[in-house]
C-alpha cells in the first residue's frame, strides 16, 4: 500500500472571504458524504454569528458543521488549539465513515493542521506580555505590529495588525527564545503530516468580481442585523476578540456618535477587501492548493464537475 493510500484523506476549501466556500464545503459533503470542519478565527466564537458569515441552518442543508460558536468571546485560542480540536473532530468523523472537509479563510488554522505543525510552548514572559499589551494601548495595534515587522518580517507578514494576541505571542517568543518566531514555526514543520489532504483553492480572475460579492455580503449583513449585533457585543464586555473582527471595530465610531453610519459601512466594506487581498496572498505561498476560477465557469453545476475531476485526479 502506497502513502497516499496509508493515511485518511482529509479534503480542504479554502479562499478569501465571500468567494463561496461555505456553499462549495456543503455541496461537496453531498456529494461525498463529508461533514463540515471550519477553518475560521471567528466563526468559533458565541455570539459573533452575523460579522464572522457563520452559515444558517438553510446554508447548512442538513449537514453537520463543527468549530463554529463553541468559545466565549473572552476566550484566548491559537492556532495551536485550533490544530488540537480539528484533529480531535477529524478523529470522530472518520469514526463515522464520513469525510473530513475543512472549510475556511484563516490560513494559518489550514496550514498548521494539514502541514502538521508542532508547536512549541516557546517560554514565557507574563510582564513582557503586558507591556505589549501596554504598548498596544498607547500606541495602537499597527505600532506594535511594526516592532514585529523589525524582529521578524516573515511573521509579521503573515499577522494582520489588529490580531492582537497573535502579534504579541510571536514578540514573546522571539523575546523568550531569542530567535525569529518564524524560523521556529519553520522547523515546527518537519514532521509529515498524518493526512492525505488535498486543498482547493477558490478565487476569481476579475479581482473586481470578488470585490463586488464582498461589497454586497456586507450590505446583506446589515440587514440581517449587523448593527444591532455588533452594538450588543460593543455594550458587553466581551469586546476583547470582537474588537478583532472586521464589521465591529469599524462601528464603533458610529455607535460614540462621532460618525456616521454610511461612511462606517463603508470602512466595512473597505477593510474587507484588504482583508481578502491579505488572504489571497498566503493562500498563494502554497503550491499543494488547486485554484478554481469560478468566473470561468456559468453554472454551479460546472464547478462541481471540475471539482469531482480535481479529486478524482488526485487518485
Amino acid at each position: 500500500m502506497n502513502e497516499k493510500n496509508s493515511k485518511p484523506f482529509v479534503l480542504a476549501v479554502v479562499g478569501p472571504t465571500a468567494s463561496g466556500k461555505t456553499w462549495l464545503g456543503v455541496e461537496l459533503a453531498k456529494i461525498y458524504g463529508g461533514e463540515v470542519i471550519s477553518a475560521d478565527s471567528m466563526q468559533i466564537y458565541k455570539g459573533m454569528d452575523i460579522a464572522s458569515a457563520k452559515p444558517t441552518e438553510a446554508e447548512k442543508q442538513g449537514i453537520p458543521h463543527h468549530l463554529m460558536g463553541i468559545l466565549d468571546r473572552d476566550v484566548s485560542f491559537s492556532a495551536a488549539d485550533y490544530v488540537q480540536l480539528a484533529n480531535e473532530k477529524i478523529q470522530e468523523v472518520l469514526s463515522r465513515g464520513k469525510l473530513p472537509i475543512i472549510v475556511g479563510g484563516t490560513g494559518l488554522y489550514v496550514d498548521s493542521l494539514l502541514e502538521n505543525v508542532k508547536f512549541s510552548e516557546g517560554g514565557s514572559d507574563e510582564a513582557y506580555r503586558e507591556e505589549l499589551y501596554a504598548f498596544a494601548r498607547e500606541n495602537g495595534n499597527e505600532a506594535l505590529h511594526a516592532r514585529l515587522a523589525e524582529i521578524d518580517s516573515e511573521a509579521a507578514e503573515g499577522i494582520h495588525p489588529n490580531n492582537l494576541v497573535r502579534v504579541v505571542r510571536a514578540l514573546e517568543v522571539c523575546h523568550v527564545t531569542g530567535r525569529r518566531f518564524s524560523d521556529l514555526k519553520r522547523e515546527s514543520k518537519l514532521v509529515g503530516s498524518p493526512y492525505n489532504s488535498l486543498i482547493i483553492g477558490l478565487n476569481y480572475e476579475d479581482r473586481q468580481t470578488l470585490y463586488d460579492r464582498i461589497d454586497l455580503r456586507v450590505d446583506e449583513m446589515v440587514k440581517a442585523g449587523l448593527i444591532e449585533e455588533a452594538r450588543q457585543l460593543w455594550q458587553e464586555s466581551g469586546m476583547k476578540t470582537a474588537a478583532n473582527a472586521i464589521g465591529y471595530k469599524e462601528l464603533i465610531p458610529y455607535f460614540e456618535g462621532k460618525a456616521e453610519l454610511s461612511d462606517c459601512i463603508a470602512i466595512i466594506k473597505q477593510e474587507t477587501r484588504r482583508y481578502a487581498k491579505r488572504q489571497l496572498t498566503w493562500f498563494r505561498k502554497n503550491g499543494r492548493i488547486e485554484w478554481l476560477f469560478l468566473d470561468r465557469f456559468n453554472k454551479n453545476e460546472e464547478i462541481l464537475e471540475k471539482c469531482k475531476k480535481t479529486i478524482a485526479n488526485y487518485f
